[in-house]
């Protein structure tokens, strides 16, 4: 009946459509000709629909294999207030699910599916629920440290009115809302928590182990882009304060880790936003750090007094003999005569030794050092990129600390660049060394040194960038446009490049700066390769960076 090349998420769709046309003209004739059209294809194509028009457990459309969205595809969905939750643990609670949405904006209605892992939630406005898909595309949402989807739906609102469990859902919205904070209520809902603190206040409970400023540091940079730190001691407990770039990652962080343990058993992390707004740090040293400046001199400090409180011996009797090698990412031993290693409850890398990265998985016909340079750079300095000789899917990138070795590693690995999803991780190298004076031209092409490089983004200690660094998404910013160049100029520059420019918008303060949209986070990565440092004028180029707002 359809064409070869139509795929079945067309033919759904299209199905989809029509049906809603039905239901609204109560075309009874029309429907039933749509399920015997259904019945006639291969039914596992089709969704279910139901004559009534409120929404109930049996009639959402199910998510079947064909369905299921990567995440560049994620960002091509129309947007909807209704998001699509899939994959939940099997006994999720309302709350675990309001918890990913309420760092974006409210939360008006909400359906579990529990005996299908899936759960369907309304958000007060569009903007809200586009801000939330787009931070994790980026940033994939967890729930008890299990990968979750979300996606948009094709409903454009949520009929609750025969559902059972409805109490329960409207008393847990409100629960949670109120929990949350004072939300930015607006005329629609929408917006996010505005009167939230980037600053958490950290406490580690049952320290039986050592929690260092480069743990929290790997913990919360999954989150979002960490600041600074502060650790101290109060009241016999370690504690910390922990400045995010943005409220909203602060926020996401707080309801992802609070109660969760650091290691198996101990060190339990609680929670809460502190009423400071900005941390300043004069020293960095193990007990306090600004990641910002580089150049604050480290003051003296107590060896003995790294983490803020007396710790218990250490010892094979001071710890019971019940841990075991987490089977993931494991933390450098503790020192002293363990039996082995603590297991990680939430899987915290080792910390930086060395700032070189292993990048792999790569595009080999058409990845560059350049290009990686570029990429990486937005994340840290880049100081020297390898591409293998004989595994050119494979390159080595160093950066200028260990610091922005894992931020870049946090933010680009699980990225698509160039049609591949790379993998980023700590390589064993402490540096990237140079071909030798008898290396071919081909081997000395796929080394680069750039430390002398002008595009280094944190050269400049305290630079205004530190605080402009946001996960890969869809959305660029554009900044040093020149007064000659417009808004069509711009977006028949990236069109000319090959990308679908979805909107374009310049600062209403500033012209020189502007935000551009694309169609996915992949598109958006390729643009910036390609893009930044573009020449506009004759004197001027083009700076491109990644936004965390949307148009």
């Amino acid at each position: 009946m359809f064409s070869r090349d139509v795929t079945n998420r067309e033919v759904i769709s299209l199905f989809s459509v029509v049906a809603e046309s039905c239901w609204r003209l109560a075309d009874l004739k029309l429907l039933f000709l749509l399920f015997l059209l259904a019945d006639h294809g291969r039914k596992s194509d089709f969704p279910s629909f139901s004559s009534s028009a409120n929404m109930s457990t049996s009639n959402l459309p199910t998510v079947d294999g064909t369905d299921r969205l990567c995440v560049s595809e994620r960002a091509q969905c129309i947007p909807s207030r209704v998001l699509h939750l899939r994959q939940l643990p099997p006994d999720v609670s309302e709350q675990e699910v309001l918890a990913v949405a309420l760092p974006f904006g409210r939360v008006s209605k909400l359906i579990t599916l529990k005996t299908k892992n899936q759960a369907f939630l309304e958000m007060m406005s569009e903007e809200a629920a586009v801000t939330m898909v787009n931070y994790y595309t980026s940033v994939p949402p967890t729930v008890r440290n299990q990968p979750i989807y979300i996606q948009y739906s094709n409903h454009r609102e949520l009929k609750t009115d025969n559902l059972t469990n409805q109490r329960a859902a409207l008393q847990a919205i409100s629960t949670a809302t109120m929990h949350s904070g004072n939300m930015a209520s607006g005329g629609e809902g929408r917006g996010l928590i505005l009167s939230q603190s980037p600053v958490l206040r950290i406490i580690v409970e049952n320290l039986f182990y050592p929690v260092t400023l480069e743990v929290l540091q790997q913990i919360f940079s999954k989150f979002g882009s960490v600041l600074k730190i502060i650790t101290f001691t109060k009241n016999n407990q370690f504690q910390a304060l922990l400045q995010f770039s943005d409220a909203v990652h602060a926020q996401h962080a707080k309801a992802s880790l609070d109660g969760q343990n650091i290691y198996n058993g101990c060190c339990t992390l609680r929670i809460d936003f502190s009423k400071l707004s900005t941390l300043n740090v004069k020293y960095n040293n193990d007990k306090s750090r600004d990641f910002t400046r580089a150049d604050l001199p480290t003051g003296e400090l107590d060896p003995t007094a790294a983490f803020g409180v007396a710790l218990p011996p250490y010892g094979a009797a001071a710890f019971p003999p019940t841990f075991h090698q987490h089977t993931g990412l494991s933390m450098a031993a503790v020192p002293g005569s363990l039996l082995s290693p603590p297991r990680v409850s939430l899987q915290v890398a080792p910390p930086g030794v060395h700032s070189v990265l292993l990048v792999s998985n790569l595009n080999p016909e058409s990845v560059s050092p350049h290009c990686l340079f570029i990429l990486f750079g937005v994340y840290g300095d880049v100081q020297r990129v390898k591409i293998l000789f004989n595994k050119k899917e494979n390159a080595l990138v160093q950066m200028s600390d260990a610091t922005q070795a894992q931020l870049a590693m946090s933010h680009l690995n699980g990225q698509r660049l160039h049609g591949n999803v790379i993998r980023v991780t700590l390589s064993k190298h402490p540096v990237v060394q140079l071909p030798r004076g008898g290396a071919g031209q081909e081997e000395q092409v796929l080394t680069r040194d750039f430390s002398g490089s002008a595009l280094h983004r944190f050269k400049k200690p305290g630079s205004k960038n530190f605080n402009n660094i946001f996960p890969p998404s869809a959305t660029l910013h554009l900044s040093n446009i020149p007064s000659t160049v417009g808004e069509d100029a711009l977006k028949d520059l990236f069109s000319s490049s090959g990308f679908t420019v979805k909107a374009f918008k310049f600062f209403q303060k500033d012209r020189k700066m502007a935000l551009m949209q694309l169609a996915s986070v992949e598109e958006a990565i390729e643009a910036l390769v390609v893009l930044h440092d573009h020449r506009l004028d004759h004197n001027q180029h083009l700076r491109v960076s990644f936004s965390k707002s949307t148009i």
